[in-house]
């Protein structure tokens, strides 16, 4: 059974930087491509980045390109996202995905 446990979603100062984890089991994860999606009150769940199993390439939506980044820790069957220069517009709840499953979210509020 696949398990996406998420945790690292606090309330940070804009400017502010947060990782994100993922921790996983249930599937062989060294072969699998993770990604970190985001959704806000209102809106459709959008996807943040995405990583390959080999740890590169890895990809990112404009609007967090250069300020997230996303990897993983094959060992310990954990992806990472990186969050700094965090803006207001951060604020969200956020999900770790394997195709279709879903991790429980966490929540990050970027506010002064």
């Amino acid at each position: 059974q696949v398990r996406l446990v998420e945790s690292g979603g606090c309330l940070v100062q804009p400017g502010g930087s947060l990782r994100l984890s993922c921790a996983t089991s249930g599937f062989t994860f060294s072969t699998s491509a993770m990604s970190w999606y985001r959704q806000t009150p209102g809106k459709e769940r959008e996807w943040v980045a995405t990583i390959t199993p080999s740890g590169a390439p890895t990809m990112y939506r404009d609007s967090v390109r250069g300020r997230f980044t996303i990897s993983r820790d094959n060992a310990k069957n954990t992806v990472y996202l990186q969050m700094n220069s965090l803006k207001i517009e951060d604020t969200a709840v956020y999900y770790c995905n394997l195709g279709l499953a879903w991790g429980q979210e966490t929540h990050v509020t970027i506010s002064l």
